[in-house]
């Protein structure tokens, strides 16, 4: 009687469990997406409490290396957690978090890449959306509303110049100023910077700015180099005296270096966002959480050191001072692919 009694329990307990078994990986997504919306101030200590336990996060990232070196370094040493890192090209990063998602692998804990990569990524759903009180602290137009995404610094696009090569007195003031036969010959293009060339061109008038940009080009001609840093080494080197869009932090980081070179702004400056996420089913859901408010609150600082333009408004920069526009990370596939065109036109078009 006994031994019927237990086969017939046994069967319930079997199905029991594997109820339970299949429920938990539900159970434990929506009690992390309870904790990714508290933005409450009592979250962080719970946090770093839970997160030193984890003792390590995954961090999928685009970041130079020197910067994701110096944030590794400094949130370890805060809070005794390290970051693994997988660095690749921010096409990369969501080419390969896209592939594992099919075989249902979650090896992630955070992304940080460039802005519309992030936004594909949360259009995949691949991130959590999560709250913050640091939210609010940043500048307008660099949160997207979803809140599935940060922006973590943004790249600014500036003129660069030698100083060897070209007098301050007789730098462009106007974009129709590089249409002077000064310029003829001296002037470098990135072979790769549509989302560049298409957000001024929605500032000078889509007509108007192709217009300007093809004169330029037909009167003065222009080098490609394909590599915002292989640019940036051309104004130092002066091989290319001027350069029409460079990323500031480089030009900043060479200057400091000794290097003769300095950048200006032509109204308007074009800024382009990277950004941090967190995965939907992170391995280690505090440490992820944890590193994620780090990086948009203590680890801004460093991103200043680094030269970069900072999304925080109580962080100063020189250039803040110019007018700024944003790449849309939203913007549809179809329209990216027409800007790359229409530049790769434009580039090719002065031979």
């Amino acid at each position: 009687m006994h031994q019927r009694r237990f086969m017939l329990f046994q069967p319930r307990v079997m199905i029991s469990a594997f109820l339970m078994a299949v429920a938990a990986p539900f159970a434990s997504a929506q009690s992390f997406a309870d904790l990714a919306a508290d933005g409450s101030p009592s979250r962080h200590q719970r946090l770093v409490d839970a997160a030193r336990k984890e003792g390590s996060l995954t961090l999928y990232t685009s970041n130079a290396a020197e910067t994701i070196k110096l944030l590794g370094a400094d949130f370890e040493k805060r809070y005794g957690v390290r970051v693994n890192v997988w660095r690749a090209s921010s096409v990369k990063v969501l080419q390969r978090m896209v592939a594992e998602k099919t075989v249902n692998r979650w090896d992630f804990d955070a992304a940080s890449v460039s802005s519309p990569e992030l936004e594909a990524l949360y259009r995949e759903k691949l991130l959590q959306e999560v709250s913050s009180g640091w939210h609010k602290e940043m500048l307008e137009g660099t949160l997207p509303t979803h809140r599935g995404w940060a922006p973590q610094f943004i790249n600014v696009f500036v003129q660069a110049y030698n100083t060897r090569a070209v007098r301050k007195q007789d730098l462009p003031k106007r974009w129709t100023d590089l249409l002077e036969p000064r310029w003829r010959g001296k002037l470098g293009v990135e072979a790769k910077a549509g989302e560049w060339y298409c957000s001024l061109l929605k500032d000078l008038g889509e007509e108007k700015g192709a217009e300007l940009f093809r004169g330029i080009a037909a009167r003065n001609g222009w080098s490609v180099r394909s590599g915002n840093s292989v640019l940036a080494n051309m104004v130092v080197s002066g091989e290319v005296p001027l350069a029409l869009a460079v990323y500031s932090h480089m030009i900043e980081q060479a200057k400091q270096q000794g290097a003769p070179v300095d950048w200006f702004a032509i109204d308007p400056m074009i800024g382009r966002s990277n950004g941090i996420g967190v995965s939907r089913r992170p391995p280690h859901p505090n440490a992820a959480l944890l590193f994620y408010e780090y990086v948009i609150s203590d680890g801004q600082p460093l991103m200043l050191k680094l030269h970069y333009l900072s999304p925080m408004k109580n962080l100063a920069s020189p250039l803040r001072s110019a007018k700024m526009l944003f790449v849309d990370p939203a913007t549809d596939s179809a329209e990216v692919e027409r800007c790359d065109n229409a530049y790769d036109a434009l580039i090719k078009a002065k031979k």
